[in-house]
C-alpha cells in the first residue's frame, strides 16, 4: 500500500549520499507552513519561499539555516551511508516490508517548545509507544548502515557525549538512540536565550492552531541526502502492521 501521488518525488532520478528514515507530517496545513517556515520542500524537493512573520529578532533565513535542508520531520533512523553490498532498491524493499507489518502510533499532541537554544515540536502524552517504534526502526535498517569513518566519530564526539550516549554511538551509530531517543521537529537553529524566547512567542502564535489534537504517526518516509546536504523524500509508506 503506497500514498497519493502528492507524496512521490518528481524529477529526475538522484543519488544520494546518504538514507534517513523519518517521520513526516501528512500533505496538509502543518506540512505546507513547515515547508516555507524551514524554506524547503522535502516531499517535493524544492527550495520554498518563507513566509513573512513580523517582529521576529533575526532573518528568518538566518533562524532556520541549520535545520532548512533536513526539511520538517522528525528522525526515526538518522542518516547513514549505505554499507558495502547494499543498494537503494534493497532498502527501499526493506522499507516496504518493514511498514507493512508495523502498527501506527498516535501520539496526544505536539507542542512548540524551547529544547535548550533551539525550537522545536515535541509529543505531549504516553510516549511509550512512540519510543518502542522509534528503536524498532533503528534497529531494522542497521543491515544497511556502514560503520562509521574516524572522522564521523570524532565530529560527533565534539558536541561532548556522555559514556552511555557514546556507547551508543559506536553500536548505532548515533548518540541519540534507543534510551536517549527524545522525538522533536526542529524548527530553528541554536539561538541566543533571549532571541530564542521572543522567536517562540511569534512562531506559537502561527503554528499552534496547525497541530492536529490528536497527532497521529500513520507513515514513515524514506529520505535521501543529495551532494548539497538536501533531504528528498524518496518514498512515503502507511503503517499497516
Amino acid at each position: 500500500m503506497t500514498l497519493t501521488d502528492h507524496d512521490k518525488p518528481k524529477g529526475p532520478r538522484m543519488d544520494f549520499k546518504r538514507y534517513a528514515i523519518y517521520a513526516t507530517p501528512a500533505p496538509g496545513p502543518l506540512a505546507d507552513f513547515g515547508a516555507a517556515w524551514l524554506g524547503w520542500d522535502c516531499a517535493a524537493g524544492c527550495a520554498v519561499d518563507h513566509p513573512h512573520v513580523s517582529g521576529l529578532p533575526m532573518p528568518l533565513a538566518e533562524i532556520t539555516d541549520a535545520p532548512r535542508k533536513y526539511g520538517l520531520h522528525a528522525t526515526m533512523k538518522p542518516p547513514f551511508r549505505l554499507t558495502e553490498g547494499q543498494n537503494e532498491a534493497a532498502l527501499k524493499a526493506a522499507f516496504e516490508r518493514f511498514c507493512s507489518t508495523t502498527a501506527p502510533v498516535t501520539l496526544d499532541a505536539l507542542t512548540l517548545a524551547r529544547l535548550g537554544r533551539f525550537l522545536a515540536l515535541v509529543p505531549l502524552g504516553d510516549q511509550t509507544a512512540l519510543n518502542a517504534l522509534a528503536a524498532k526502526t533503528v534497529k531494522a535498517f542497521e543491515p544497511f548502515r556502514a560503520p562509521l569513518t574516524e572522522s564521523e566519530l570524532t565530529h560527533r564526539r565534539a558536541a561532548g557525549l556522555s559514556p552511555e550516549q557514546d556507547a551508543l554511538l559506536l553500536k548505532w551509530g548515533y548518540p541519540y538512540v534507543i534510551e536517549a531517543f527524545r522525538f522533536h521537529i526542529t524548527l530553528t537553529g541554536k539561538l541566543p536565550r533571549a532571541q530564542a524566547v521572543e522567536t517562540h512567542t511569534i512562531l506559537a502564535r502561527l503554528i499552534e492552531p496547525l497541530l492536529p489534537r490528536p497527532f497521529p504517526i500513520s507513515s514513515l518516509a524514506l529520505m535521501g541526502e543529495d551532494g548539497l546536504g538536501r533531504f528528498h523524500l524518496i518514498h512515503r509508506r502507511a503503517l499497516s502492521g
